[in-house]
């Protein structure tokens, strides 16, 4: 394994600190190499970033995309949700937000200098939002809108479409959001919740951010590590607050995500 990324910056490459194989072989990357990879329906780059950013940004990207690929097992078109997602770098943006997704248009945006490590976190509410239609019963879905996130229907109790990989996906919600006993809300839910409470505010107790934090945990704890994907779920003041799992609920969580993700590539993997 190397920690490569192919740009002559070197503070850029402490800053985002990596062990995964080298998946571009020596190769410059540019965003349509990208695009073309995975299958985004299309990638925007904003008018302020320079050329040598815009390089920079795409080889870790694609050293990024190519990682969480191999850490969900899945082929190019789970990390696209089968051509359907958009992404954006140094767009927009909103104040104090480094990145966002964007149910309206499904797309993923990141912010040019805040951004990085916040990939893995915005592609699971993607994710979320996109596979609420394959897990949710239309009439449920009709009720919660077409901007509605699986894991809220689900903790609201919408009807499911009964199929064992949904089935391994609810798994990853109840480890997430309930107690051992599926009956009461979990540590993390509880300490979101104070979170929000402390700061008055409806944020980190909402289910799809929980989920989201769960994934990022999950993607940390793997063995390819890459620190533009994913970074802070253990060493941050977030962490200290217990806004990511801890201890044995992070132990059930990463093994349900484990569980549904290996299934899901691998059923992908078998259409393609």
């Amino acid at each position: 394994m190397s920690n490569n990324y192919h740009t002559d910056n070197s503070e850029t490459q402490s800053r985002y600190y990596r062990n995964g194989p080298d998946h571009t072989h020596g190769e410059i990357i540019d965003f349509v190499q990208v695009r073309r990879r995975f299958d985004f329906t299309s990638i925007e780059i904003g008018r302020w970033v320079t050329r040598i950013e815009r390089e920079r940004a795409a080889g870790l990207f694609f050293d990024a995309l190519c990682d969480l690929m191999l850490i969900l097992q899945g082929p190019e078109s789970l990390i696209s949700l089968r051509g359907s997602l958009s992404l954006q770098y140094g767009i927009g943006g909103r104040l104090g937000v480094s990145a966002h997704y964007n149910p309206a248009t499904r797309t993923f945006a990141l912010a040019k200098n805040a951004g990085p490590g916040s990939i893995a976190h915005e592609w699971f509410h993607a994710f979320d939002h996109y596979i609420a239609a394959k897990s949710i019963v239309g009439n449920s879905m009709t009720q919660a809108g077409t901007r509605t996130f699986a894991s809220r229907a689900w903790l609201n109790n919408a009807a499911t479409v009964a199929h064992p990989l949904n089935d391994l996906l609810f798994d990853c919600f109840k480890a997430i959001l309930l107690d051992e006993s599926g009956k009461e809300p979990s540590p993390l839910f509880m300490a979101s919740a104070a979170a929000d409470s402390q700061l008055n505010t409806l944020y980190y107790s909402q289910p799809e951010e929980l989920c989201a934090r769960a994934f990022e945990a999950f993607v940390q704890d793997a063995i390819i590590k890459n620190g533009f994907l994913v970074k802070g779920t253990k060493a941050s003041k977030e962490a200290e607050l217990g806004l990511y799992p801890q201890g044995e609920q992070r132990l059930q969580i990463n093994a349900a995500f484990r569980r549904y993700f290996r299934t899901l590539g691998a059923a992908l993997h078998q259409q393609n």
